[in-house]
């Protein structure tokens, strides 16, 4: 029993990949209007016998009260008279004294016995239905109706019998002509729906094709987008803002792969001409000369790595951050200690208790980032004041040199930006900095912009939420 219901799961997966989305949707389409055909038709020959079922009991009522009011306004004479007159197929009509005999009839094979045992009183009408009438020898079904009257004469009772086999042929009628209409109807719509589904799938397997063409080679291409305003249309509009995307993406990826090669060849350019320098001097005083700056090199291309690591994770969302608290004036003021040994530029601080949720390390290597930008490109001065608010902390950078001009101040956070080319890559830095910091300040819900000050200096902003919710946070 478990082996049957592990394989009948398989087994549907299977019947739908081999259908696939043109013949199950006809066959679905076929199966839910022939459902719904024969709840209607059912539906139809319900209400349509009752109709004429509903509409013979009328005409026998009708009837009835006629023969009865005649009766009662003149004779059972003349009542017989005009049964006569008026009698119709079908349709039989009797009067019937209170001994049970029939005193009049519309027809003469009902003259001699009673077609009903029913006797209301005076003013009251009964129906009954019977599968016939035996004692005239009709096998039909006939709805009987029976009305009570009273004269001077006495009593009697007017009964008329209606057929209702006509009704019953027409309703099986209808029956064969909705049952053979059925399967050419299930047949027009299987097509209809075979041909419509595959008039739309020929619009995506065109799609499919078009995008199957393009490869790393051409993602300059799109899809053609049809002009159905339909899902087809969005479906296109969709795959060219994927291949939008992707194209974006790879342009990245090769200016990153570029740049990095472009950055990790100059270190090791340097390294390698100092070890073939040193090689060939077998004294060993070359090498002695050298190894400062082939030390530098390396720690250089060190630094270099460990920054593109940190941007790659970064752009992944990969960035994990402490949750813990941090006095942010605390970094800031260990990060200015830092710096101020090492820069022949006037600081000046301004700072207040602050305190954030986040990852002092990283907070710390942002604003080491940022000072040391702002430290390459003042000319004698560097202002950092630190503000404080119930919901943010407000980290502000000056610096006396030119500020970021205002087409660049986003690009600058982008990576191996550097907006003075004619800078050294040992003054300028390797262009990775900034982005850093951006990356980090996002993991922590925070913004880092650049601006002017009033008096046209440089300027950096840091926007950091008292209580962030941090991404991928490395809770302890």
């Amino acid at each position: 029993m478990t082996r049957l219901r592990l394989r009948l799961p398989f087994s549907r997966r299977r019947l739908r990949r081999a259908w696939g989305v043109r013949k199950r949707a006809t066959a679905t389409a076929i199966t839910v209007v022939a459902l719904a055909l024969v709840a209607g038709g059912v539906l139809l020959l319900v209400l349509l016998q009752t109709s004429l079922i509903a509409a013979t009991e009328t005409v026998a009522k009708s009837k009835a009260a006629d023969v009865v009011a005649l009766i009662a306004a003149h004779d059972v004479s003349e009542a017989a008279q005009s049964m006569a007159a008026t009698a119709r197929g079908g349709q039989y009509v009797q009067i019937i004294d209170a001994q049970g005999k029939v005193v009049a009839s519309s027809e003469k094979s009902a003259e001699k016995s009673a077609l009903s045992e029913l006797r209301p009183g005076p003013g009251k009408t009964i129906t009954d239905s019977v599968s016939s009438l035996q004692s005239i020898g009709d096998t039909d079904e006939f709805l009987i109706v029976a009305s009570g009257v009273q004269t001077d004469e006495g009593s009697f009772t007017v009964i008329v019998a209606s057929t209702v086999q006509i009704q019953a042929d027409s309703v099986a009628t209808v029956a064969w002509f909705l049952l053979g209409a059925t399967p050419l109807l299930l047949v027009v719509v299987g097509a209809a729906v075979w041909f419509l589904v595959g008039r739309s799938l020929r619009q995506v397997e065109r799609i499919r094709g078009q995008v199957a063409r393009i490869n790393a080679s051409r993602l300059s291409e799109r899809v053609e987008v049809p002009v159905t305003h339909d899902e087809i249309h969005r479906l296109a509009q969709t795959m060219n803002s994927m291949l939008d995307k992707l194209q974006a993406s790879d342009a990245e990826q090769r200016r990153f792969v570029s740049d990095a090669s472009h950055e990790l060849r100059s270190p090791l350019a340097t390294i390698s001409a100092g070890l073939e320098i040193a090689a060939a001097d077998p004294s060993g005083e070359t090498w002695r000369g050298l190894q400062d700056m082939l030390s530098g090199e390396t720690a250089r291309m060190r630094y270099l790595v460990d920054d593109l690591l940190t941007l790659a994770k970064a752009n992944d969302g990969g960035i994990h951050v402490m949750a813990e608290d941090v006095d942010l004036d605390d970094v800031l003021a260990t990060e200015i200690r830092r710096l101020r040994p090492l820069t022949s530029h006037a600081i000046k601080a301004s700072l207040v208790p602050a305190r954030v949720t986040g990852d002092t390390h990283r907070l710390g290597q942002v604003l080491r980032n940022v000072l040391d930008n702002a430290d390459r490109h003042a000319r004698s001065a560097i202002t950092i004041e630190l503000t404080a608010s119930p919901d943010a902390v407000v980290v502000v950078i000056d610096n006396d040199g030119d500020p970021v001009p205002e087409d660049d101040r986003e690009r600058i956070f982008e990576r191996f930006v550097r907006l003075d080319e004619s800078r050294s890559r040992e003054s300028g830095g390797s262009g990775l900095g900034l982005a850093i910091a951006a990356g980090i300040m996002a993991a922590h819900h925070g913004t880092i912009t650049t601006t002017q000050t009033p008096t046209g200096d440089c300027r950096f902003e840091l926007h950091l939420p008292t209580s962030p919710t941090l991404q991928n946070p490395d809770l302890q």
